[in-house]
């Protein structure tokens, strides 16, 4: 049980002294250079709580430290705050948007797409962009593509640029797909063959910094990250995007995300159900 003496305010949710809680916060942020304003506090709070758990630490002045007397603890808390779940073609339904609406209307005006895939995990989101992408470029070799993929953790995103999946994680993919886009290797995984590489580019990059992997961009899916930010700074991110986007380019969200009122204006719905917007000038 996670417990304390606490000389001033204590967190009321978990009964632990909240001095401790911000220092922990402060070390954070200059060690490992993640912003925990940006993320609301309860997430932080359960993703911190998870690792007091796992190194059987009784509080935030224990687990702090713990984290400066372990070093290999920062990178296993590194992951326990920007963990993502992901998997290839999930939310289908948004896909096939990609696929039958989204991506002709956009080939139908330029030859050449420029794509970011933000907060790509360890990379099933732009593989799985790549293989739709794939077959428009083998219909019609005019027409061109490169998918900017990135993330502020350097270890998923170095998975996510081997390319390499359990079997398990290719439960949603037809025979078809595996045999066209992966190579069986020997001990049973499949690795992303170099068509669909080809295609990516993996960038490390922070999404707090407040700068676009690039600009002139047709299409931006940034999807269930911005779940675990605070409103600014999904305000913040809107902005961002809008900015990156060339005048009739798309945003993709992620189905339980929302626009907020004070950016609601930079978008026009394209599919609302799937939450696929169009950048409004």
């Amino acid at each position: 049980m996670i417990t304390g003496t606490y000389k001033k305010t204590t967190d009321t949710s978990t009964g632990i002294l909240m001095d401790d809680f911000d220092a922990l916060k402060r070390h954070i942020e200059q060690t490992l250079k993640i912003q925990c304003n940006n993320y609301k506090e309860d997430y932080i709070k359960r993703r911190l709580l998870s690792r007091m758990r796992s190194t059987n630490s009784t509080n935030y002045e224990e687990y702090l430290r713990y984290l400066k007397t372990n070093p290999a603890e920062y990178e296993a808390l590194r992951n326990a705050l920007t963990i993502n779940v992901t998997e290839f073609f999930r939310d289908n339904d948004v896909y096939e948007c990609l696929r039958k609406d989204v991506l002709p209307d956009l080939f139908s005006k330029r030859k050449r797409l420029r794509i970011w895939c933000a907060g790509c995990s360890t990379g099933e989101e732009p593989y799985s962009i790549a293989m739709i992408l794939h077959d428009f470029l083998i219909q019609d070799k005019t027409l061109a593509a490169q998918i900017f993929a990135t993330d502020i953790d350097k270890v998923v995103l170095a998975k996510a640029q081997e390319g390499i999946y359990s079997q398990k994680a290719m439960v949603k993919l037809s025979e078809s797909q595996i045999h066209r886009h992966f190579t069986k290797l020997p001990d049973g995984t499949y690795q992303a063959k170099p068509h669909l590489k080809e295609l990516i580019r993996f960038r490390p990059h922070d999404l707090m910094g407040g700068t676009p992997i690039s600009r002139w961009l047709d299409l931006v899916t940034c999807r269930n990250v911005t779940i675990y930010f605070t409103e600014n700074q999904k305000d913040d991110l809107a902005r961002l995007f809008h900015d990156a986007l060339v005048t009739d380019g798309y945003y993709i969200m992620g189905k339980t995300e929302y626009l907020g009122r004070q950016v609601e204006n930079l978008f026009v719905p394209s599919n609302s159900v799937h939450k696929i917007f169009m950048k409004k000038e």
